[in-house]
């Protein structure tokens, strides 16, 4: 009941600033503030605020929030220490295919294999030098 009178008395204040804003010809600031004063009110009328002070004064609710820190708390615990292990999620599936038949791996190229033509490994820039001496970089 507090709670509601407060915010009613902020959206009255509210809007009695934007008629002062309004009468010195600023309507545009008039408008916004007009706006941010009727937020209270719309949160008391759809009754959130009352939501929120019996939640806010609930033993049962605050047990709630610290079940779910908690839980947060382990998953993050578990994750840091899944981390520092070197595990991942891909572990699991990988002690799956330990044992399992895997085809044949294709060896990469080798260093002067796959290239076609006579480019040089310094060539292969040769086209972004341009774009980036084109910009003036």
């Amino acid at each position: 009941m507090l709670a509601e009178t407060i915010c009613s008395a902020a959206a009255a204040a509210g809007l009695g600033i934007a008629a002062l804003t309004a009468y010195r010809r600023r309507f545009l600031a008039a408008a916004r503030v007009a706006a941010y004063a009727l937020v209270p009110l719309g949160l008391v009328l759809t009754g959130a605020v009352e939501w929120l002070a019996g939640t806010a004064f609930s033993p049962v609710a605050w047990t709630g929030f610290g079940l779910l820190g908690a839980s947060w708390l382990v998953f993050a615990g578990t994750r840091a220490v899944e981390r520092r292990r070197g595990g991942g999620r891909g572990t699991r599936r990988e002690r799956r295919t330990v044992g399992a038949r895997q085809p044949d791996a294709v060896a990469p190229p080798a260093a002067g294999e796959g290239r076609t033509g006579s480019s040089a490994p310094a060539d292969d820039f040769s086209d972004i030098e341009a774009i980036l001496k084109k910009h003036g970089i």
